[in-house]
């Protein structure tokens, strides 16, 4: 059976939904008609959300109380949007461990535990997960080696979710250069974007996210990579 263009959004759950992308897609899915839930670690001051959960999406059991609630709340899931992620800039021997394995519980494992814990509710709708990655999940960087070890992992892992449940639900990996928000503001000074650098504005990402929540049955949009025109690093 085969939906038409668009579909509707129906029920959205975002994670890190209170600020950067995650922000700009919880507005664009609410604009869009769509009905956004958001986990984040702060919840707080979240604006176009019906229902939100504070966890921490690296707490795999937190997360699953928090899918679980949002569904029975909603009444269902029909797509996830894993935006949460962070990252700690340096070299491999200086970087903390902690820190470093922060990077991948967050980022990688985060991803993994809230499509798994979503994945029986998006199944019954037949809905879709969109996974963010990054441009770094396509080039590798020095001082990057948390952050690209996260996002190669988001990469694979979704390409190997969408083979494994093909027919079933849509899976579209989002791959988006370098944006406007406040990922870069714990930085040190050389790790933050210069003045020229090119980043996009993050509600236009996220309006790339609800074209592909948006295709209908049948059609899937499995990669998407949005860049400013004069990406440096693409392709």
């Amino acid at each position: 059976m085969q939906d038409t263009y668009p579909r509707p959004l129906g029920r959205v759950l975002v994670t890190g939904g209170g600020s950067g992308l995650g922000e700009a897609v919880v507005r664009a899915v609410a604009d869009g008609g769509g009905t956004p839930a958001v986990i984040d670690r702060d919840v707080s001051g979240i604006v176009g959300a019906i229902t939100t959960r504070q966890a921490d999406v690296s707490d795999r059991l937190a997360v699953e109380r928090a899918v679980a609630e949002i569904a029975e709340e909603l009444g269902g899931i029909d797509a996830v949007v894993t935006a949460a992620g962070i990252d700690r800039c340096g070299r491999l021997d200086a970087v903390a461990a902690e820190e470093w394995e922060r990077v991948i519980g967050v980022n990688l494992l985060g991803t993994v535990s809230v499509v798994r814990a979503a994945l029986p509710h998006i199944e019954r709708a037949h809905g879709r997960v969109v996974t963010v990655a990054s441009s770094l999940a396509l080039r590798a960087l020095p001082d990057a080696t948390a952050y690209c070890a996260s996002k190669f992992g988001v990469l694979g892992f979704s390409r190997a979710l969408a083979a494994e449940t093909r027919g079933r639900i849509g899976v579209t990996t989002l791959i988006p250069a370098g944006m406007r928000t406040r990922f870069f503001d714990d930085r040190d000074e050389q790790y933050r974007p210069g003045p020229d650098a090119q980043l996009n504005d993050p509600a236009e990402v996220a309006r790339t996210v609800v074209f592909a929540l948006q295709q209908p049955r049948g059609c899937e949009v499995r990669e998407l990579v949005v860049c400013p025109e004069e990406e440096p690093s693409w392709p």
